[in-house]
């Protein structure tokens, strides 16, 4: 477990915590409402130090990229052709804390195929990346591990991390990630914010 503070070059970074997960679609996870009120507290402990990524789906299948048709054609109900734009749109809680230039939109699981991310990391100089949001197994692991080789500290919030299958979700936290124990540090949002002071 980390005891080193945080850099003041620290950014926090909310993954998919969006109304197309959030809410009745295809792609529900319920366990959000669990871990949203951690993700709300870390947010608004440092708003302007966080940034929000949202799942961006495309028109209809064939308007999507490569092996990525395959993926749409079979979720096609949460494409926009027949899911309201809206629904995109970060949950309430958040949406209020969000300020300028904090929201970057990705067509990929990992959060560094945004190239407003990418603008974001090379504007902060950040040198250490916090992530919430959803799903720990997918979206959030590909960023994880994104960060990772990019040479990132990569703190996860434990308590702010969920799945659609809470079992993929435990395997990330209590198998995949310590395994690259040197490089990935597990933390509980109170931890994290002990160590994130002015």
């Amino acid at each position: 477990m980390a005891t080193a503070p945080h850099s003041n070059k620290t950014l926090h970074v909310v993954i998919d915590m969006q109304r197309l997960f959030a809410e009745e679609t295809a792609w529900h996870t319920p366990a959000i409402a669990g871990i949203l009120p951690n993700v709300v507290v870390l947010s608004e402990a440092r708003p302007s130090e966080t940034v929000f990524a949202r799942f961006v789906v495309p028109q209809n299948p064939e308007g999507a990229n490569g092996r990525w048709k395959n993926y749409y054609r079979r979720w096609s109900s949460v494409t926009l052709d027949e899911l309201d734009a809206a629904m995109l749109d970060l949950v309430a809680p958040l949406a209020a804390i969000t300020g300028p230039n904090s929201i970057v939109d990705k067509e990929t699981y990992s959060v560094f195929g945004s190239p407003g991310f990418i603008t974001r990391l090379q504007e902060t100089g950040a040198d250490t990346l916090i992530f919430s949001g959803v799903e720990t197994d997918v979206c959030v692991y590909a960023s994880v591990l994104d960060a990772v080789d990019a040479g990132y500290r990569v703190i996860l919030a434990e308590d702010a991390l969920a799945s659609g299958d809470m079992k993929a979700h435990a395997m990330v936290i209590e198998i995949l990630a310590p395994r690259l124990s040197e490089q990935i540090e597990i933390l509980s949002t109170e931890a994290i914010l002990n160590l994130w002071r002015d």
